[in-house]
């Protein structure tokens, strides 16, 4: 027979496991109810994890950064402007079309880009030529051809030449030189900056909560990575387009 202390001990398991069995019941009518109505954050379902954290703004003396002012000519001899980008998500690349390095590489990459935002009418890509005094119209035509840019998502851009090295330079913080040293004798950089809707420069945050500024345009996604061990920038640069279109 069992002593009363024992008859109390029992009666404590029981209700404690009636009270853990009610707790558990409510929990999962919760969590199955905020699933249904589309309330779970986005805490809850990918803690920890940079592709839910939103888009960080690149500053300069703690201002935003915005793209400046610009209007230069595109393969079609059409005057394209800052101004014309507004209201779209756009990539920024400084290029020339007879680079024999990692140009074939950046649009190529854009390329894809295009391709995957096709049916994006708020996307677009702006190609700046560094070599202006052969890059006329007519030679970006073709080699926007060679790229299958659709005209009204990608244009390239010439102009005058110090102009375009400001906006590099100051406008974007972008290396763009005339060096005879260099492959087809300019140096550039091989990086991609995007620019949001309202005009503003772009990125994710690195592990340190540091915007990373600009994204590798010289390594495809079939790469994978470069022979230093760098890896593409490419799906996540995708993933933060379509970041900025939802805003």
């Amino acid at each position: 027979m069992p002593t009363g202390a024992n008859k109390k001990q029992k009666y404590t398991y029981v209700w404690v496991s009636l009270i853990v069995l009610i707790f558990g019941v409510f929990a999962v009518y919760e969590i199955t109810k905020r699933l249904k109505t589309g309330t779970v954050i986005e805490n809850d379902r990918m803690a920890g994890t940079t592709s839910v954290m939103p888009l960080s703004y690149v500053t300069s003396n703690g201002k935003k950064r915005a793209v400046p002012s610009f209007s230069f000519l595109n393969q079609d001899s059409v005057l394209i402007s800052n101004k014309d980008y507004l209201g779209k998500v756009y990539v920024v690349d400084f290029f020339f079309t007879t680079c024999p390095t990692i140009c074939p590489v950046m649009s190529s990459n854009l390329e894809e880009l295009q391709a995957t935002f096709k049916d994006e009418g708020e996307f677009g890509i702006a190609s700046f030529t560094i070599n202006p005094r052969y890059d006329k119209p007519s030679v970006l035509k073709d080699y926007a051809k060679k790229y299958n840019a659709s005209n009204t998502k990608w244009n390239f851009l010439t102009g005058n030449q110090e102009e375009i090295y400001d906006l590099a330079r100051t406008g974007f913080y972008i290396l763009a030189n005339e060096a005879n040293d260099a492959p087809g004798g300019f140096e550039h950089s091989g990086m991609f900056a995007l620019v949001d809707k309202q005009g503003f420069i772009r990125s994710r945050t690195d592990s340190y909560g540091n915007p990373i500024i600009y994204y590798r345009g010289t390594i495809t996604e079939k790469q994978g990575v470069n022979k230093e061990g760098e890896a593409q920038q490419i799906t996540v640069l995708k993933e933060d387009i379509k970041k900025l279109l939802a805003e």
